[in-house]
Parts: C-alpha cells; structure tokens; sequence
C-alpha cells in the first residue's frame, strides 16, 4: 500500500490544476496555492522552461518548507527557431492573453509552410529536499485557425501528431492520455510511489 502523500502544486493556473488532479492517484492530495492563500506571482525570469520550473519549486518550497511541484511549458515551433519557448505564456507582451499570444504566433507563421511544433512541459518536484525534474514531450502541428472550446493557452491551435482534432477539441480525459504534462506528471508519479 502506498503511503498518503501532501504535495504544493505552485501554479496559479485552473486549468493546470484541473488536468493535474484527473491523472495524480487518490494517494496523493495536491495542494493549490489558492487553498494555501498565496496569490503572489511568481517572477519567471529564467532563460528556460527548466530553469522556470526549478525557480517556482524552489520559491514555494522555501516559503512553506514542504512537498511541491510546479510546471513550465513551452510551445516550440521549428520554423521560428522554438519560438516561443520559454516566453509561450508572454509572447505577445506581459499584459497580454491567450488569444494576443496565438494571434500573434498565426501571424508569424502566415507564410511559412512547415507547420511543425512541440509541446514540452519540465515539472520540478521538491521532495525531502531533493529536486527532481521530468520532461514530457508531444509533436504535432500548428493549424491556420483556431478550432475547440476545450482546453486553454494555445490548445485550440495545436494538433497532436497522428490525430485529426486539435488539443481544444479533445475532452480533457483525451488530453491528458497523450499531453505534455500528463507525459512528465507519470514520470512524477513513478518517483513519488
């Protein structure tokens, strides 16, 4: 029998936390910044998704002294050099949201005819005072136009290699079977069982 566990997940994202609590095992109880009353942001200034991820586990960690993981995940498209990586959640400027992101990241690929793109996501676990991180990685492709109501950031415009609908489209069960996050969150689940 696996032992209960308590573990910070330090996001500030709904969204996140909706999709984390679908895979992570009844074991285990996440814990939101929202339940902890920390609304801070947490600066991410690294020149990496790692280093993003490493930074807010190490910043919630020495706040509460316990358990926590958090996330960074890029969206790197191959015909603008990984763009725009590191910077996914900023693309379009700090005041900007999803849709100024993926307006501008269309607009950037308008003339450009390999469509190619990656999802990756680093989730840094702190656990017993120890970092550890996961990688989880999907290919796929980057459509003309958004399609989906499901999903966040710029899922309504990224296809998942060998499917027909774009991450927006899936139900979020769907999702979480082949994302990114779901890909480096199992990794979490091997080291923390």
């Amino acid at each position: 029998m696996i032992k209960h566990i308590d573990l910070i997940f330090a996001t500030g994202n709904q969204n996140k936390l909706l999709e984390i609590n679908k895979i992570i095992p009844n074991n285990v109880k996440i814990i939101s910044l929202k339940d902890l009353k920390f609304s801070d942001d947490i600066p991410e200034n690294e020149n990496t998704i790692e280093g993003n991820a490493i930074y807010k586990a190490k910043y919630i960690y020495n706040k509460f002294n316990t358990n926590v993981f958090s996330d960074d995940t890029g969206l790197e498209v191959e015909a603008l050099n990984g763009e725009p990586g590191v910077y996914s959640a900023r693309y379009a400027g700090e005041a900007c949201d999803s849709n100024d992101n993926i307006n501008k990241l269309l607009k950037k690929l308008k003339k450009k005819k390999n469509r190619s793109a990656r999802f990756k996501t680093i989730i840094a676990l702190i656990i017993k005072n120890k970092i550890h991180t996961f990688e989880g990685i999907i290919n796929g492709e980057i459509l003309k136009n958004p399609i989906g109501e499901n999903g966040f950031g710029y899922d309504s415009i990224f296809r998942p290699a060998g499917y027909s609908k774009s991450f927006a489209e899936l139900s979020i069960n769907e999702k979480n079977i082949i994302s990114h996050r779901s890909l480096a969150i199992k990794k979490l689940i091997k080291i923390i069982s």
